[in-house]
């Protein structure tokens, strides 16, 4: 009874035995399988980082290049006209960016006239010669005050001057609108009429 029962234990100690084998070889696989589902995260994982890594970068430079626009338009006075007008008597010269026709039309006693934008049909394009034509006229250190029509292309204007090196830049707050309605002194240019053919 002993060895029959002992021939009997010993086939399902072997079949639990060998059931036992798949189940290694399954752990086996599945550690594998984790492995690779692993390292296809961690590459994942490094491609999101080098992602987010190149986004940051780019961030913080234009990050950069827009606190030194703030800086560069913090660093430019903006005075109202009535201060600009006693500028103008103390010795500082007028910079008019108007288009011509604007400038003919009315401006600052002694102003000199280089437009910012020129009119172009019915829109208006940037004066690519700006620049070209301000050092032509003035000096880097000259103490200038810049004026347009309402203020707006004088603050691009003297931005422009900024980022060129010009030193003494004042804004004109308002602009030559501004300036005529607190009743300040204007120079009007008789219009020449065109040449007839």
């Amino acid at each position: 009874m002993s060895l029959l029962s002992a021939s009997i234990r010993t086939p399902v100690a072997a079949v639990a035995r060998h059931s036992e084998a798949p189940s290694a070889v399954e752990g086996v696989s599945s550690r594998a399988a984790t492995r690779g589902n692993l390292f296809r995260r961690s590459s994942q994982d490094s491609f999101r980082k080098a992602s987010v890594q190149s986004t940051c970068r780019n961030f913080v430079r234009v990050s950069r290049l827009q606190v030194s626009a703030r800086q560069a338009e913090d660093a430019i006075r903006s005075v109202p006209v009535q201060v600009a007008h006693e500028l103008i008597n103390a010795g500082h010269r007028c910079l008019d960016v108007r288009t011509r026709e604007e400038f003919v039309a009315g401006h600052v006693e002694g102003a000199v006239n280089i437009p910012y934008l020129l009119k172009v049909g019915p829109g208006m394009t940037k004066n690519h010669r700006f620049l070209e034509e301000v050092e032509g006229e003035f000096g880097k250190d000259d103490e200038l005050v810049v004026s347009c029509q309402s203020g707006r292309r004088s603050m691009m204007a003297a931005a422009e001057l900024r980022a060129a090196n010009f030193t003494g830049i004042t804004d004109m707050g308002g602009g030559y609108l501004a300036w005529k309605e607190s009743g300040l002194p204007t120079v009007h240019q008789k219009r020449t009429p065109s040449p007839t053919v």
